[in-house]
């Protein structure tokens, strides 16, 4: 499973629906598997951002039909982004040199 950073703004409709129904956030979460990803890790932001999920999925196809299906209905729009470990992208730096001896 990939690790995808998504954070998303709430558009009038949605804060609307967070402020009359606050656990709307727990079925958009049951919602995201149901589409192929997991929720791992979720917070509430301060700033330019609302909200912060940890999300797994098997690769960027997944995780670009949940991002647009959920944009789709105009509560929200997502930022996503890509979380690589750093072990990984160090082993992908480590490349040897095919030319060394």
């Amino acid at each position: 499973m990939r690790t995808f950073l998504l954070l998303s703004t709430l558009s009038p409709q949605g804060l609307q629906t967070l402020a009359t129904t606050p656990e709307r956030l727990f079925e958009v979460n049951r919602e995201i598997e149901g589409l192929g990803g997991r929720v791992v890790r979720q917070w509430a932001l301060l700033g330019a951002y609302d909200f912060l999920s940890v999300v797994e999925a098997p690769g960027e196809e997944v995780i670009a039909r949940i991002s647009t299906e959920l944009s789709a209905r105009g509560s929200a729009t997502f930022e996503t982004l890509v979380a690589i470990p750093v072990d990984e992208l160090i082993e992908t730096l480590d490349v040897p040199d095919p030319a060394a001896p």
